[in-house]
């Protein structure tokens, strides 16, 4: 059986064959054990391929148009020849998951190019999990060929560290108005960017774009760079007109041209590398913790404790985790 193969899942992960990706990234999202054995043998086979993408992550408040903003630098770049993979992350509850869906169809131009891949990654239990499966079906991507790949998250919260984690390039997407959003926006996910694009350039938003730009270059002065290699610019950029993003694609490649002779570009994936391990750790953990015969029989019991304050919500806790 195919689905079942992993020389065969490979075979089709190498001829780009969209089909048996596709089925790759679903067995990596299962959380059947046996899906789970499949999907780590083909990982195996696929890492040494791995790395030689482009890993941007785009982020922003819901309206901001992100969607929009992702089909005008994908399909200008998949007209330039580039392969364009976009894993569309929603880190929130399994109800919203109807928004990545969502996405996927408003990207009707670029989910019709011959150069790019679309794929929705559903909600999981934890913000972790997620993080997990995209990382994977983002190595994936890149054994088949694509050299850009653009993680798209719902909206700015918690999530975005995660999606930070893993890209060589963090973007978050702002309008005009902005400087009275910032608030809204925590400030660890502005001191993770490593560029501030404000979207909707256009028109007789112009004037009121160039405003947000200047309220929001202020703002960024009081967050110290991450590194003397970059400070992080506040760029402007149009997603309804044809080559409207392009500029933010230079100064991509302007980050990975600096952090590249500087080493940090290396560095940097080396980081993200561990922080994987460690966030497969967390979930491994929990997937034991849930799955403990023992620790089942108990929970009912040690609930009724705190419930009825007979046990502290710390010592029960210390208490199903001995079973580990």
């Amino acid at each position: 059986m195919v689905l079942n193969d992993p020389a065969l899942l490979f075979q089709g992960i190498l001829d780009n064959n969209r089909r048996m990706i596709a089925k790759t990234m679903t067995l990596i999202e299962s959380n059947l054990p046996a899906h789970q054995q499949v999907a780590q043998r083909v990982m195996e086979k696929v890492l040494p391929l791995t790395g030689k993408s482009i890993r941007l992550g785009i982020t922003g408040v819901p309206g901001v148009g992100k969607s929009t903003f992702i089909e005008n630098l994908g399909v200008w770049l998949a007209d330039a020849g580039h392969k364009v993979a976009v894993l569309a992350v929603d880190p929130t509850s399994q109800r919203s998951g109807g928004s990545i869906l969502g996405d996927k169809t408003r990207m009707e131009k670029l989910s019709a190019h011959e150069n790019s891949f679309i794929r929705p990654s559903p909600a999981g239990e934890t913000l972790g999990g997620v993080a997990v499966r995209t990382r994977e079906t983002m190595l994936v991507c890149e054994a088949a060929g694509f050299d850009v790949i653009l993680v798209e998250t719902v909206g700015v919260g918690q999530s975005e560290t995660r999606v930070a984690s893993m890209v060589d390039f963090f973007l978050v997407l702002m309008i005009a108005g902005a400087g009275d959003e910032l608030q809204g926006i925590k400030k660890g996910v502005l001191e993770l960017a490593d560029a501030i694009v404000i979207n909707k350039a256009d028109g007789d938003n112009k004037l009121a774009v160039e405003k947000a730009q200047k309220d929001l270059e202020l703002a960024m002065h009081l967050i110290a760079p991450e590194t003397p290699t970059w400070n992080t610019p506040v760029l402007t950029c149009s997603s309804v007109i044809e080559g409207g993003t392009k500029n933010v694609w230079e100064t991509v490649l302007e980050h990975k041209s600096k952090f590249k002779a500087t080493k940090e570009f290396e560095q940097r994936r080396k980081k993200q590398s561990l922080e994987w391990m460690w966030t497969l750790v967390e979930e491994g953990l929990k997937q034991r913790f849930k799955h403990n015969k023992e620790i089942n029989e108990q929970i009912p019991l040690v609930s009724n404790q705190v419930e009825n304050e007979k046990i502290s919500p710390s010592a029960a806790a210390e208490r199903l985790l001995s079973y580990l």
